[in-house]
C-alpha cells in the first residue's frame, strides 16, 4: 500500500510576516511631534495593505518610511523637550541673580 504524497504548497504570504509596519512607534511619536507623526501613521498602515495587494515593495518602502518619520519624530520631540529644559534652567537661574 504506497502512496504518491506531495507536500502541501508553500504559503505564498510567507514575507508578509517579516514586513513590520511600525503603527506602534508612529502612534508614540505623536507624543514628541504631531506633524511628524501623522506622516510615519499614514506610512504605517500602506504596510499591511501593500501586503495584502501583493506589492512586497512597495510595503518594505512604506516600512522603511513609516520608521524614518517615528524616529525624526521622536528625536525632534526630545531635542525641543531638552532645548525647553535648558530654556527653563537658564531663565530661572537669571531671575535668582537678578536679586529680585
Amino acid at each position: 500500500m504506497s502512496q504518491n504524497w506531495t507536500p502541501p504548497p508553500a504559503p505564498s504570504g510567507g514575507a508578509q510576516a517579516n514586513i513590520p509596519n511600525y503603527l506602534v512607534l508612529a502612534i508614540l511619536s505623536v507624543f514628541c511631534c504631531w506633524p511628524l507623526a501623522i506622516v510615519a501613521i499614514i506610512n504605517a498602515t500602506k504596510v499591511n495593505t501593500l501586503l495584502a495587494a501583493g506589492d512586497t515593495a512597495g510595503a518594505m518602502a512604506a516600512s522603511a518610511a513609516a520608521k524614518k518619520w517615528a524616529m525624526i519624530g521622536i528625536g525632534s520631540g526630545v531635542v525641543l523637550i531638552v532645548i525647553y529644559i535648558i530654556f527653563i534652567v537658564v531663565v530661572g537661574g537669571l531671575g535668582a541673580m537678578s536679586g529680585r
